[in-house]
């Protein structure tokens, strides 16, 4: 495919995991600006794009220059929009970097199917859910950025951080920066001892699925590293009023939600899918549990650890029906 200078006309960058789809696209425009500084970008939701205005997105501009055109969440493009797209990957224009974003499942597969074939440049992005692919994203993105690690190292950031991708790159990028970049276990015990954030909010993203277990296992092994009980329990109540706010706002496209919530677009698509199962009394009442909870930990609990479990248990019995009704 011919290229202008070391980017491709056309990338697809299929599926869904939105920390990588996210990095993808803006990798792609980073690196178009790095090279015309004055690259004008426009972005736009695949299921909210019309024919017209794909084509005048791409149609040629009468004053020239680069231009990154990024068509997000293509699965959900109408039928006239996708055979714009792949009449367009037949002859696409010189000043163009088309991206387009593809969850890819069954849903709009011919749009990718019909990209791949027409020689797009594909990015992968897809969710990484074993532990073996975690600890080999780690010591790739330590890597990435410059660093090393060993695989004992990267297991034991993993305990620490839990699974949630931005953490651990957030994590990867901080102990670079602050250790040089050569990270042993020693390293990960150190920087991550007390580290009350990090472990958190691994607590909250089980406590609002309704995991109980995995909510508890990632306490007690907070609380056995050292980590102060008052950011988990924030981080809990934090987990359930982004949720009560997500689910508040109604259902959308997490990147326009983002803008009128003032939230970053990943962090409405993870409240949106742990939104489900509850219900807004049973908000209410995980809300409740949640407030009780950090007076217990700021002051009034004599075992703020006891305090932490009582309510993982009652923000998940809330989500079951299971409080005050």
């Amino acid at each position: 495919m011919a290229c202008v200078s070391n980017l491709p006309h056309l990338r697809l960058v299929i599926g869904d995991e939105e920390l990588l789809v996210s990095r993808a696209v803006a990798e792609t425009i980073a690196a178009a600006r790095a090279e015309e500084p004055d690259t004008e970008v426009r972005q736009r939701a695949g299921g909210e794009l019309v024919a017209g205005e794909l084509a005048e997105m791409l149609s040629p501009s009468l004053f020239g220059g680069r231009r990154v055109i990024v068509v997000l969440d293509g699965q959900d493009v109408k039928k006239d929009v996708s055979a714009a797209l792949l009449g367009y990957a037949k002859q696409p224009e010189d000043d163009v970097v088309l991206v387009v974003t593809h969850a890819g499942g069954a849903k709009g597969k011919a749009l990718a199917d019909g990209l791949k074939a027409g020689g797009a440049d594909v990015v992968p992005a897809v969710k990484i859910t074993k532990h073996r692919e975690r600890v080999d994203f780690v010591r790739n993105e330590i890597r990435r950025q410059g660093g090393k690690i060993a695989e004992d190292a990267a297991e034991a950031l993993l305990a620490a951080v839990g699974n949630e991708l931005r953490e651990i790159v957030a994590a990867c990028s901080q102990l670079v920066a602050d250790t040089g970049g050569r990270i042993d276990t020693k390293t990960v015990a150190q920087y991550y001892t007390g580290k009350a954030e990090v472990s958190g909010f691994t607590v909250a993203d089980a406590v609002m699925v309704g995991d109980t277990a995995a909510a508890l296992e990632a306490l007690r092994w907070a609380i056995h590293i050292g980590v102060d009980p008052v950011p988990i329990a924030d981080a809990i109540a934090d987990g359930v009023r982004t949720v009560a706010r997500v689910a508040a706002a109604g259902k959308g496209n997490a990147y326009q939600l983002a803008s009128s919530l003032g939230m970053p677009p990943w962090k409405v698509e993870r409240a949106q899918r742990q939104a489900r199962g509850w219900t807004a009394e049973a908000l209410v009442d995980a809300m409740r549990a949640a407030a009780e909870c950090n007076a217990a930990v700021k002051g009034g609990s004599d075992d703020r650890g006891y305090a932490l479990e009582r309510a993982v248990f009652a923000v998940v019995a809330a989500r079951g029906g299971g409080i005050g009704r």
